[in-house]
């Protein structure tokens, strides 16, 4: 599958801690947009797609959530449960978010601006398309 987990790298003594985002150094891409989910109600799923191009760094910088990641071929769930953590997601991968924690923040660094036709919004037509890419 199209993804990798990340480590992310905390700095920090008896004041605090601090995750510094920068891009080749832990971020693969330039940062084109940044945003972030918060105050998900319970039994919400959130994304519910795919994107074409799209690459993008996840992290839940407060609480967690589990993610529901296919690439047309095989399917994976992750739950993100600390801020030190992230997942790159190369484009191709459906992804669904769910089990929200209330206190959950969760942060994406995307390499392009929002764009609508980037968007694959329907399950089996990204199917469709991601084993046009790489058949069985």
């Amino acid at each position: 599958m199209n993804i990798r987990f990340m480590q992310l790298q905390a700095h920090g003594d008896e004041r605090g801690a601090l995750i510094a985002l920068e891009e080749g150094v832990n971020v693969p891409f330039t940062v084109r947009r940044v945003y972030y989910m918060f105050d998900t109600k319970p039994g919400v799923r959130r994304g519910l797609h795919a994107h074409r191009n799209l690459r993008q760094v996840v992290v839940a910088v407060r609480g967690s959530c589990r993610f529901l990641l296919d690439d047309g071929h095989e399917q994976i769930q992750v739950l993100l449960d600390h801020p030190a953590q992230g997942i790159l997601l190369e484009s191709m991968v459906w992804r669904e978010m769910y089990d929200f924690s209330e206190d959950c923040v969760l942060m994406v660094l995307a390499d392009t601006p929002f764009d609508e036709s980037d968007y694959i919004r329907d399950k089996e037509e990204f199917i469709a398309e991601a084993q046009k890419l790489r058949p069985v």
